[in-house]
């Protein structure tokens, strides 16, 4: 069976309380992470097309240049930008216009090139640092089949634990 007819399988994760969150960080420093503090749509879908490319993101790739501005104006929404010697090497979002009750980490990844150096497992602590310092009810995420191969591995090593899976035709 080809991936383009496997089932996607969407799995949602959560941490329900700041005690489950097993923060990893490594020492580098080469290694930033600055706030995207001006909504500007052409270096946002860089970071989403490239990020995103191997993994079928597309969603946010039909959004207008006025719809997608307005999403990254909302208050709600923080975009977190790793760099690596000056470099974009990749991104975690928190926030957005969730269904579901808690903060969000709506799109987090790195870009292909900066795999494998440990920058994944510290952005991706980073990112549940600042949104547990909003207090929300609870962190929680939704990855899939289509994702990274490590994906849900260093979500658990986080502290992140299932709590539905959906499957859906390719």
């Amino acid at each position: 069976m080809s991936d383009e007819t496997k089932p996607v399988i969407t799995t949602y994760i959560e941490m329900p309380t700041y005690a489950h969150f097993k923060p990893t960080y490594i020492e580098d420093p080469n290694l930033t992470i600055m706030q995207m503090g001006e909504p500007l749509n052409e270096f946002y879908r860089f970071l989403y097309s490239t990020v995103g490319r191997d993994y079928q993101w597309i969603d946010r790739l039909s959004w207008s240049d006025a719809h997608l501005h307005t999403y990254l104006s909302l208050p709600s929404v923080a975009v977190w930008v790793a760099y690596y010697k000056g470099t974009p090497a990749g991104y975690i979002e928190l926030g957005g216009e969730a269904d579901e009750p808690g903060t969000e980490i709506s799109c987090f990844g790195l870009i292909k090139q900066f795999h494998g150096r440990g920058i994944g497992k510290h952005l991706l602590s980073f990112g549940v640092q600042k949104a547990w310092a909003t207090q929300p009810q609870r962190v929680w995420l939704h990855t899939c089949t289509l994702d990274g191969p490590y994906a849900l591995e260093n979500y658990n090593k986080r502290g992140f634990s299932i709590y539905k899976q959906t499957t859906k035709e390719a």
